[in-house]
């Protein structure tokens, strides 16, 4: 199981996933520079600045629950090593689940984006690219998984 690189790339999307769910997905600052909106994996917050204060609160918690979902599929995944075809299935539901992350992500923040200063386009922080890294991880981990099913394939038609 850890000599194959596929279970480094599976465990960097687990990890990338959990990731995006502790920081923040999108940051925008209102044109006074007096309010920030910043959405996470669970919440939109508009905080006044230079203190912090919260002005309001938005649940964005099916975001969380995509990406926690998205890093347990992965570790489940990974742990079955010994049937690749599975693995391949569970790969290929994973990137569904992270696409759609993705594209909720994208419309949440459009639409935040929408009522608070829609103007200027906010800005996609490290929560955000950890889902496209987690998208890319998650494609190559499948490569390499075809990649030893293809040799396993090769090796029973040799015999």
């Amino acid at each position: 199981m850890i000599q194959r690189i596929q279970t480094l790339f599976l465990l960097l999307v687990a990890i990338a996933m959990i990731v995006a769910t502790l920081t923040p997905i999108w940051l925008q600052v209102s044109p006074m520079q007096n309010q920030t909106m910043e959405m996470t994996a669970w919440q939109t917050s508009i905080l006044e600045l230079p203190q912090e204060d919260l002005i309001s609160q938005e649940g964005n918690i099916y975001i969380g629950i995509l990406c926690l979902l998205a890093s347990a599929l992965a570790i489940y995944s990974l742990l079955q090593f010994k049937n690749r075809k599975k693995q391949l299935m569970l790969n290929m539901i994973n990137a569904l689940l992270m696409g759609l992350t993705l594209g909720l992500t994208v419309f949440s923040s459009y639409k935040a984006n929408e009522q608070f200063n829609p103007t200027v386009s906010g800005a996609f922080v490290l929560g955000f690219y950890c889902i496209i890294f987690a998208l890319i991880m998650n494609l190559i981990a499948n490569r390499f998984i075809r990649k030893d099913e293809m040799l396993i394939r090769s090796v029973d038609r040799i015999r």
